[in-house]
């Protein structure tokens, strides 16, 4: 077994127009001094990360690690979860999505996705120059206005949604791969890919991509009412990011998963700052050392009740506090008897 690396924070939710969040070198000591270790990259905001540049000059990003390393911090992984959204879009969708790329693009969907793949492969590029062999992102949709099955869904529609996903994100992956990088996939709603059935027929419309793995959260699972202990006994082996976000789902009278269009105060399942919801972090920090997974713990913090402050300060003790040393030796090795065939088989009466 290996142990979770750790504490390291999503700085998407943080950054913002007044110091210390407006600047990669003033936030990186914000949460240095909060006791992280890692920050995850939203690979979107210049003010973090020039991605042209990083996928084009490893001088820049060995500048980029070295700036960050003096703070006691590494990059975890970049995130492209607003350039991958943009890979698949229905139209229902298209005017809300123009607002995550360049407004050259709004209002020409093909030229977007354009837009977005050329930043995949940068990001592919730039994590490798910067020596990481994960990144994490969104698949993007063109199912998912069909989600409910009536009315009755025309015979084949999610086979051909799936095929044409997998289509477009074949040739990405394969770029990855040429990068020495996993492209994890945040299952969740509003992508097409939002649990573990809807994973496996992406990933058998591209023949088992071996780059197509996952960031795992549970806590858009704990909103489906999925069993998300379980799912990582099933797809441990594509579990290759985590996502470390609580959730809370109390269904009334009124609401049930669907929450009756209500904003996420009043919504039946919501997202909490850790240790506020519902996730059973135990559980799910010892699976994860159980099935060998090494990388991090990332808190993406999302609370429509706490602040974004306490949530950081109060994260990264708690992840902390979740991390397991894992064993390197029996717990019982003080009764060995040692290896011998003679022995063992009078044992056995043989």
């Amino acid at each position: 077994m290996k142990t979770i690396k750790g504490p390291a924070i999503f700085l998407a939710q943080f950054m913002g127009d007044e110091a210390p969040f407006n600047s990669l070198d003033t936030i990186a000591d914000y949460m240095a001094g909060l006791g992280y270790k890692g920050l995850q990259l939203n690979a979107w905001d210049s003010r973090v990360i020039d991605l042209q540049k990083a996928a084009e000059s490893k001088t820049y990003c060995d500048e980029l690690k070295g700036k960050l390393k003096d703070k006691g911090l590494e990059i975890t992984e970049l995130s492209t979860h607003l350039q991958g959204q943009l890979i698949a879009s229905h139209p229902t969708y298209n005017a809300m999505y123009d607002a995550f790329a360049p407004a050259e693009v709004h209002g020409n969907e093909p030229e977007r996705r354009v837009w977005a793949e050329q930043q995949l492969r940068w990001a592919a590029k730039a994590s490798q120059n910067l020596g990481l062999k994960t990144s994490v992102g969104f698949s993007g949709a063109l199912a998912w206005p069909f989600l409910y099955p009536w009315p009755q869904r025309p015979s084949g529609l999610i086979e051909t949604a799936f095929k044409e996903l997998a289509r477009r994100w074949k040739p990405i992956l394969n770029y990855y791969d040429e990068c020495g990088v996993d492209y994890c996939y945040e299952l969740h709603p509003g992508e097409d890919l939002y649990d573990g059935t809807t994973f496996e027929m992406f990933v058998d419309y591209l023949q088992g991509h071996s780059r197509a793995c996952i960031n795992y959260d549970p806590s858009h699972f704990v909103l489906q009412c999925l069993d998300y202990l379980a799912f990582i006994d099933l797809y441990h082996d594509r579990i290759k990011a985590f996502h470390v976000k609580d959730a809370e789902f109390n269904p009334s009278g009124k609401q049930g998963v669907y929450s009756g269009y209500a904003g996420w105060a009043n919504r039946a399942g919501r997202f909490r700052s850790l240790g506020d919801g519902q996730v059973d972090f135990k559980g799910i920090f010892s699976k994860l050392s159980q099935y060998d997974y090494d990388s991090w713990a990332v808190l993406e913090w999302e609370c429509c009740v706490k602040s974004s402050e306490q949530g950081a300060a109060e994260g990264a003790p708690f992840i902390k506090n979740h991390i397991i040393e894992v064993a390197t030796r029996a717990f019982d090795d003080f009764a060995a008897t040692g290896a011998d065939e003679n022995v063992n088989r009078r044992t056995l009466g043989i």
